[in-house]
């Protein structure tokens, strides 16, 4: 058995595009149009994963965009997505500079959750030892939920 990727439903796909792309750092390794279906599936994989997901197929997150407009609603059991990061502080305060809300901001040098323009909890690890704790983000108070 081997993970593939994670779906989520987009309403907005060239916002979630720069959401995810431009500002989170993932990339675009695959887009599929389907005229009949009325879709748009774009596969994404992280900066570290995409030979390996361009040989594999995996892994990858897949936003969906129905042509039709919907209105989604995220229950409960969907936790959030994860990806480990080289330089916490510096991925938050480039994310926030972009306009990204920082939810739950790394006080403790190690973890912070932000979310996309579709609600979708994104947690934020730090690669390897956490970073000492440091301002702004030791007194940065949380925001909204993740």
């Amino acid at each position: 058995m081997e993970f593939l990727h994670t779906m989520v439903r987009v309403t907005d796909l060239d916002q979630s595009l720069d959401f995810y792309c431009n500002k989170l750092g993932l990339v675009e390794v695959r887009r599929t149009e389907n005229d009949k279906g009325r879709f748009t599936l774009v596969f994404l994989a992280a900066p570290g994963d995409v030979e390996r997901a361009r040989d594999s197929k995996s892994p990858l997150i897949e936003l969906t965009y129905n042509w039709d407009p919907e209105v989604y609603t995220g229950g409960r059991s969907f936790g959030h997505l994860a990806y480990q990061c080289d330089d916490i502080y510096a991925l938050c305060a480039k994310l926030m500079k972009a306009g990204v809300t920082i939810n739950r901001p790394p006080r403790d040098g190690r973890m912070a959750f932000v979310r996309s323009p579709d609600n979708i909890s994104i947690e934020l690890l730090q690669k390897g030892e956490a970073k000492a704790p440091a301002e702004p983000w030791l007194s940065m108070p949380n925001t909204g939920t993740w």
